[in-house]
């Protein structure tokens, strides 16, 4: 067994492990991460790098706020790609745009910003889809790169004194404060589990009272067009459907209905048509749904290609291909984020509703305060 004496263990090296470990570490915790991989692989890399803070709802809302203050303070310790380049919203039907004028009217011109079909046009230059009737900026949210932040989080927490990355280490078993390892047992004052999707392999009778299951997108990556510059994310219509401070809207029902009525298969694939450029400039298109306790690794090449239609239809040019992959992450109908102590010393930390990037630090943060 080893008997180093650590205050801290977290399970997972995604972005909420590593967020809890940096929260831990800079309250002057002593930290050893447990990871199976040899580097971050799972959701934390395959998503659209979008930290989604305005279109939160009820209690989140604040969560997610907290969480930009979180994201924002580890860009400056560790130096990674983090403008706070906000996220604009694309309407195209009076619909979409009442939804936006909704939330404005809710939360205030310094959260949503308005804006008129020219403007937003501007934004997006070229020759974007003719049907944008106008659209809104959503200021606080945050970009980050969704392949290297992780690991750039990751490297600088393993150089901190007082921090421990044990990378290929597969856990076994967890239980009153230890660890039990494919490397031998590690012992701590307190153990958080932040395994994602994968919970149910620790956990199943946990998973199963909150029938959490696994959420498969499709996803693309293209060259951006000529001139294409926005670090922004970009949301459309069908993301009114799926965020929740879009879908408390009165009008979030009829854009639903309204989507269905032109363009059935994307509510079918459960779509959010959205799209962010890396900064290397290649652009992040997405995604589809589909829900199962296991997912097979087949993809329809026909979502795929619907999805990369309606991006390209939006910023008017031809988008070219050059990666597909397929992202997972935890589900559950009961809650959108699932923090549960399963003895005094352990607790459990998955977010279940797509939101990890978003929501990550803000979770970190108010768990680390309790503990």
């Amino acid at each position: 067994m080893n008997t180093s004496n650590t205050d801290l263990i977290v399970v997972g090296a995604g972005i909420v492990g590593l967020a809890h470990a940096f929260e831990a570490h800079r309250r002057g915790y002593t930290v050893r991460i447990i990871e199976r991989d040899a580097r971050p692989n799972g959701a934390s890399i395959r998503n659209f790098g979008h930290c989604c803070i305005t279109a939160q709802d009820g209690g989140l809302l604040d969560t997610a706020y907290r969480s930009r203050e979180g994201w924002l303070a580890a860009a400056k310790s560790v130096g990674f790609w983090a403008p706070e380049a906000g996220a604009y919203v694309v309407a195209r039907s009076a619909a979409e745009q009442r939804v936006l004028d909704e939330l404005n009217s809710k939360r205030g011109n310094d959260a949503v910003q308005l804006l008129t079909a020219g403007e937003l046009r501007s934004v997006l230059g070229g020759n974007p889809d003719p049907a944008i009737v106008g659209g809104a900026h959503l200021p606080a949210d945050l970009r980050v790169d969704p392949r290297t932040t992780a690991g750039e989080i990751a490297g600088w927490l393993q150089d901190q004194a007082g921090v421990e990355i044990e990378w290929n280490t597969s856990v076994r078993d967890i239980r009153d404060g230890t660890v039990s390892t494919s490397r031998g047992d590690f012992q701590a004052q307190k153990v958080l589990v932040c395994v994602g999707h994968d919970m149910d392999y620790l956990f199943p009778e946990l998973a199963a009272r909150y029938q959490v299951q696994r959420c498969a997108l499709q996803m693309a990556l293209a060259p951006a067009p000529a001139g294409y510059s926005l670090d922004a994310a970009v949301l459309t219509g069908t993301s009114m459907t799926r965020y929740d401070g879009f879908t408390a809207m009165p009008g979030a029902e009829a854009v639903r209905r309204e989507i269905y009525g032109h363009s059935p298969e994307l509510i079918d694939m459960v779509a959010n048509v959205m799209f962010t450029r890396r900064p290397d400039g290649s652009l992040i298109l997405g995604d589809s749904h589909v829900y199962g306790q296991t997912i097979g690794p087949f993809q329809d090449e026909w979502w795929t290609s619907r999805l990369v239609d309606e991006i390209a239809r939006i910023l008017g040019t031809k988008l070219q291909v050059t990666q597909r992959w397929q992202g997972v992450y935890a589900s559950s109908p009961l809650t959108s984020l699932l923090v549960e102590d399963v003895d005094p010393r352990t607790k459990v930390v998955t977010v279940t509703s797509g939101i990890g990037m978003t929501m990550s630090f803000g979770i970190a943060a108010e768990t680390v305060d309790s503990l």
